[in-house]
């Protein structure tokens, strides 16, 4: 009788599969900046977008209101130019005519693309985008589930710098506008924490040496050095602080150091940065935290980056959900992920316009060679370490 039971399950299961791979498969689209200036940033969200595509299509397809279907990812290199995002966005919802859609990386492509879904009326949940600009983003068709916008990311850096004995801090900024918005932020919080700034220099975006500005910091014999950093320059940043001997107690990289490839390169010099992000594995009030980071390092060997990864699987739940209960009706995904509350790996998340209401401005440092999260307090996973 046992075997007769396996052996029904098996063809059920077979016929179960075969009917998902004969169903018509919902295309997904999105571009990246798989070339130029950002290319760096791009493979931590594709890796989130083809883990989460692999794991659906695992379990029998996309639930779409009630029918399984296999999921088609369609994307296209924006050359790291917000330009060509919306224009590939254009051809995604008019050539293409795919299903739904993903974000592309970065706040000045999210804002382009903006424009495309709301003209189309074609709902995408966004990622790496993070401004206060999003709040002039007519509401309605894009949502950003990130807690890193600017004018909360300041006063929340102030206090965990004070909190931290910082009594002086030089400050070192990328010229893109993420990094000059939070430069805006920043300088008067932390004058308002009685912290001082000893230095304030900004720098291209494109910039192949740091020694001058290392040296002035060097010199300046501050406590606390933040640098207002993406990726690349996050690298050039560590590395070139290692040569001139930068051993400020607190320093802080505004992107870059959740890449699993810094702490790679660093390894121990790295320890005790402290950077931007608001998820970690190690926080067990998320469920669903420790099984995709699991999973993450199951399919691609390495960790996942802590904020880009983490943030654009977030928005792949989200979508999921939402579909799972409207199907692909524009009208119904747009009211359901205005209104509902998800549950993703970065615990609740719920909108009020186009900004999640529920998640805490936070920040990680590196201990040990694993990140932890280390500010605010009600969801640290470990005490915050000076170097």
């Amino acid at each position: 009788m046992k075997k007769f039971v396996s052996l029904l399950t098996l063809l059920s299961g077979a016929i179960a599969l075969s009917a998902v791979q004969a169903a018509e498969p919902v295309r997904i689209g999105y571009s990246i900046a798989k070339t130029g200036l950002f290319a760096q940033a791009a493979p931590s969200q594709v890796t989130a977008y083809e883990l989460w595509a692999n794991e659906v299509n695992a379990a029998g397809g996309l639930d779409v209101a009630g029918e399984r279907r296999p999921v088609e990812l369609v994307w296209f290199d924006d050359e790291s130019d917000p330009a060509k995002s919306a224009q590939i966005y254009e051809k995604l919802i008019a050539e293409e005519k795919v299903d739904l859609l993903l974000a592309p990386w970065g706040t000045p492509h999210h804002l382009n693309v903006a424009g495309v879904v709301e003209r189309h009326g074609f709902p995408m949940v966004g990622n790496t985008a993070a401004s206060v600009a999003i709040r002039e983003v007519q509401p309605g068709n894009i949502w950003f589930p990130t807690s890193a916008i600017p004018d909360r990311i300041g006063p929340e850096l102030a206090a965990l710098a004070g909190q931290s004995g910082v009594t002086s801090v030089a400050i070192i900024a990328n010229v893109l506008p993420f990094a000059q918005e939070n430069l805006q932020f920043l300088v008067p919080a932390l004058e308002a924490a009685g912290i001082k700034v000893a230095l304030n220099e900004s720098y291209p975006p494109d910039i192949a040496d740091m020694t001058g500005l290392l040296t002035q910091i060097k010199a300046a014999g501050v406590d606390g050095v933040i640098a207002l950093s993406y990726p690349s320059d996050s690298f050039l940043y560590m590395g070139q602080a290692r040569e001139i001997g930068i051993d400020a107690p607190f320093q802080f990289l505004l992107v870059g150091p959740t890449i699993a490839a810094f702490e790679g390169a660093f390894g121990d010099f790295a320890d005790g940065i402290v950077t931007l992000g608001h998820w970690s594995p190690h926080q067990d009030k998320w469920s669903r935290a420790q099984p995709f980071f699991d999973a993450y390092v199951a399919a691609y060997d390495m960790k996942p980056d802590y904020l880009d990864t983490a943030l654009a699987y977030m928005s792949c739940e989200i979508l999921q959900q939402a579909v799972a209960e409207a199907g692909l009706d524009r009208d119904k995904l747009r009211e359901l992920i205005s209104s509902s509350a998800f549950d993703t790996i970065n615990g609740e998340v719920k909108f009020d316009g186009v900004e999640n209401s529920v998640t805490p401005t936070a920040f990680l440092q590196l201990q040990g060679g694993d990140m932890h999260l280390v500010w605010p307090g009600d969801i640290a996973t470990s005490e915050y370490k000076a170097r």
